[in-house]
């Protein structure tokens, strides 16, 4: 798990992680909105399912785009071991009722599988998966800095 963990901080550099920063905690509006917890997703596919896998998710952004929402990014695999596609769910607001909905007509319309039938459908390309979530972007510096804080608070309880 540390190296997976390792792999993808490695390769999704920070530029990219930027937009997973958290809610503004001195604007009360942003400090309202539930975000969803930044995951990582590595997939080993079948043999020959690449092609099928990519054009699955490209229909699945189209209904996370319907959704408001934005689109995993895909990262293929360019070096290293053990590893095809890896998506990157950044934090985000978590969905309204009125996203939801329309996400739900978007699956319909395109005529994409849900419940049982997505899993089979997804599982007919890959050969194995691993899921992890994350929190960050951060430094070093900054999370050491975050400890420390926790830290005082802690003793000044005492």
């Amino acid at each position: 798990m540390f190296k997976m963990l390792l792999l993808a901080m490695l390769v999704v550099p920070g530029s990219v992680l930027a937009q997973d920063k958290p809610a503004d905690a001195s604007n009360p509006a942003s400090a309202k909105v539930e975000m969803t917890t930044g995951t990582f997703e590595m997939f080993r596919l079948a043999p020959g399912h690449t092609e099928a896998f990519l054009r699955s998710i490209a229909e699945w952004e189209k209904v996370s785009i319907a959704g408001g929402q934005q689109p995993s990014q895909v990262f293929l695999h360019a070096g290293g071991e053990g590893w095809d596609v890896m998506l990157y769910k950044p934090s985000r607001p978590k969905t309204t009722p009125e996203q939801l909905a329309a996400m739900k007509a978007k699956t319909r319309e395109l005529g994409l599988p849900s419940g049982a039938l997505f899993f089979l459908d997804v599982r007919n390309h890959i050969a194995d998966h691993t899921h992890f979530e994350v929190s960050g972007p951060t430094t070093a510096t900054e999370w050491l800095k975050e400890l420390d804080r926790q830290r005082a608070e802690v003793q000044a309880r005492k």
